[in-house]
């Protein structure tokens, strides 16, 4: 089912400044026994989104109500959530009165098989480059050319992730994830606030290394840096986490660092859900 400013049907506007310039937001959720988890962080990501791009955010209350709505009764599924600027004229001009577009869908939960959690997975590094933009860095608004075009470079289903490098040669994420890696018993991670996206999972793994008191470092790296570590994972709000155990023709093993954060977040995720 999608829901297009709370009505059933499938159609927008085709002046809407989303489709005519990827001029909104999205976010991604997964939907667990009918809870949209980590809803109130998405919620906190999109209002933060929004008033970076200067978008008046849709009242919450509507949002919540259409996305448990479309998620209730589901057992497993991904829910999506779009806001635009809405329509507008020609022109990169905001019009002068903006009425937001809100589309909330509801799709299957991908067919990801289980032994990528447990096994990990192969990755390989992208040629497409993430560029710079501050402005726009860390939000998940619907320009996403790089990854597209990035992940457009692999038909192999042996590779489930590339991952991407910023114009400074510093690897950032993957094409849908974050990227963390181990060495030495810290944990490391790239910054996101010149490109690359702030991941509602990465905003969790990093509040539960400080809660479990595992050093954590934000910093850039090279891929030579990251070829010297002894453990690396990506992570998503819907795949979770993933090992990574093949890279540049190297391997790695699904360490016991990795598998602690791991069993950390389905914790953590099942105290959410028990909450709600």
């Amino acid at each position: 089912m999608i829901l297009v400013n709370g009505e059933v049907r499938q159609n927008i506007d085709v002046f809407d400044r989303g489709f005519q310039y990827g001029d909104g937001l999205f976010e991604t959720i997964e939907v667990d026994n009918g809870r949209p988890v980590f809803l109130d962080r998405h919620f906190s990501r999109l209002e933060h989104g929004c008033r970076r791009l200067k978008i008046p955010c849709p009242d919450l209350n509507l949002l919540t109500a259409e996305a448990t709505r479309l998620s209730d009764s589901v057992v497993r599924a991904v829910l999506k959530i779009i806001v635009t600027r809405g329509a507008g004229g020609r022109g990169y001009r905001q019009p002068d009165s903006v009425w937001p577009t809100r589309v909330v869908s509801l799709h299957p939960f991908p067919d990801y098989p289980e032994v990528f959690e447990r096994e990990g997975i192969c990755a390989r590094f992208c040629l497409t480059r993430l560029g710079l933009n501050p402005a726009l860095a860390g939000i998940k608004h619907l320009n996403r050319l790089e990854q597209v075009m990035a992940r457009a470079e692999w038909n192999d289903p042996a590779i489930q992730e590339g991952l991407m490098l910023d114009l400074d040669g510093h690897v950032i994420e993957g094409t849908m994830t974050n990227l963390f890696y181990i060495r030495d018993g810290r944990l490391h991670t790239s910054p996101v606030s010149a490109a690359g996206i702030a991941g509602i999972t990465r905003s969790v793994i990093i509040e539960l290394a400080d809660l479990h008191r595992l050093e954590l470092a934000q910093h850039y790296f090279d891929t030579c840096e990251l070829l010297a570590a002894e453990e690396i994972f990506v992570c998503n709000s819907v795949i979770g986490l993933w090992p990574i155990i093949r890279l540049a023709n190297q391997t790695f093993t699904v360490g016991p660092v990795t598998l602690k954060i791991s069993q950390w977040l389905a914790d953590y995720k099942q105290q959410w859900l028990c909450r709600c």
